[in-house]
């Protein structure tokens, strides 16, 4: 499957991504207006995974994105956004009403907060054609073929049963092939319950290069006594430096395939208002990175941010301390960009800011 990034043509890097999972139409009110008010919705695309494959394709990384979208309007349209961006879609495929009969792209509803009202989702994405079709007729060694970085989420084995079984396929061929993965747990509330996320997305645990934060996964105190609960119960949200360094070291004497954890740290001040921290553990030690304080004209993407962020630092070989502040500075920069993706093609705009250098640039 020949396919190459034009602007990748005078670049020597090696690094080849591919993503797997559902996008989706989203349907926002305008100027933060309640859904029960509006008299219209802005729409776009996103999904956690092509959020991802986005990002890192407008920052010059060869990127590719495979999923199942129904062969209508919305379908291509949702493909034709993702071209438009650089983002190879070569593999993904365009089904037929036999192949999966509802027949539907996925959508969801984002009401945007404002001030002290928090932002709202409502998903309407049950039966969406990558839920129905039937993955045993792709290839998934063609599939990986070739690529350095594989990325999952937990979002996507969340689905539907298809789903998680195509999710753990992958693991394992690109376990097979030496492929980098990268996983975020993404725990969705509304599409799983709690206890499923942790079974499921334990279970990837060993085949797992790089981990984006710290749940939803079982770290048992003790495997063979599970009533003992586990090493995260009882820890805040918010922790010091400490605590996450030692949660850290017990995942990775747990799981000595994982060569680094990153998780970002959300401080809300009001719905418009936050403030963002990440802890990394890489090569034996925990890094913290800088605080950044700013204001929200969209938050939905932010974590999907900061994992594109942290991918590209790791691909380009940054220090750890650079790779920490790089991640949680792209999530930053994306919170002022409108839709769910970091479409952010300079890197150095992310250098400024994660250097605190907010001057105009001329």
């Amino acid at each position: 499957m020949e396919h190459s990034n034009p602007l990748l043509r005078d670049s020597d890097s090696t690094n080849k991504f591919i993503t797997i999972g559902e996008i989706m139409l989203r349907l926002t009110p305008p100027n933060y207006e309640k859904i029960r008010m509006t008299t219209s919705f802005e729409a776009s695309y996103g999904g956690s995974e092509a959020n991802i494959a986005l990002a890192l394709a407008n920052l010059g990384v060869d990127s590719t994105f495979f999923s199942v979208v129904p062969n209508n309007s919305l379908g291509k349209s949702a493909v034709r956004m993702l071209r438009s961006n650089d983002v190879h879609c070569t593999p993904v495929i365009l089904s037929t009403p036999e192949e999966t009969p509802t027949h539907r792209l996925g959508s969801y509803y984002l009401e945007t907060g404002y001030g002290i009202r928090p932002s709202k989702v409502i998903y309407d994405r049950k039966n969406s054609a990558i839920t129905e079709y039937d993955f045993s007729k792709v290839d998934l060694n063609q599939l990986l073929e070739g690529f350095t970085w594989l990325h999952l989420s937990g979002i996507t084995p969340a689905l539907a049963p298809n789903c998680r079984e195509l999710i753990m396929n992958c693991l394992r061929v690109a376990k097979e092939k030496g492929i980098t993965v990268s996983f975020d747990g993404n725990f969705r509330s509304k599409l799983w319950t709690w206890e499923e996320a942790r079974e499921f997305c334990t279970q990837c645990l060993p085949y797992v290069d790089v981990l984006m934060g710290i749940e939803p996964y079982h770290l048992w105190k003790d495997e063979s006594d599970h009533s003992k609960g586990d090493v995260k119960d009882g820890v805040p949200m918010q922790l010091s430096y400490e605590q996450q360094d030692e949660i850290f070291h017990v995942f990775v004497e747990r799981y000595p395939n994982i060569k680094c954890i990153g998780r970002h740290v959300r401080y809300a001040h009001s719905g418009t208002e936050n403030s963002l921290k990440a802890f990394l553990w890489y090569e034996d030690h925990t890094f913290e990175s800088r605080l950044y304080t700013f204001n929200i004209l969209d938050r939905v993407g932010g974590g999907d941010a900061f994992a594109s962020g942290l991918i590209y630092a790791m691909m380009h070989g940054y220090r750890p301390m650079d790779m920490v502040n790089f991640a949680v500075a792209s999530s930053v920069i994306k919170h002022t960009i409108r839709g769910d993706a970091n479409i952010t093609d300079d890197v150095a705009s992310i250098r400024n800011l994660m250097n605190m250098n907010y001057d105009i640039k001329r």
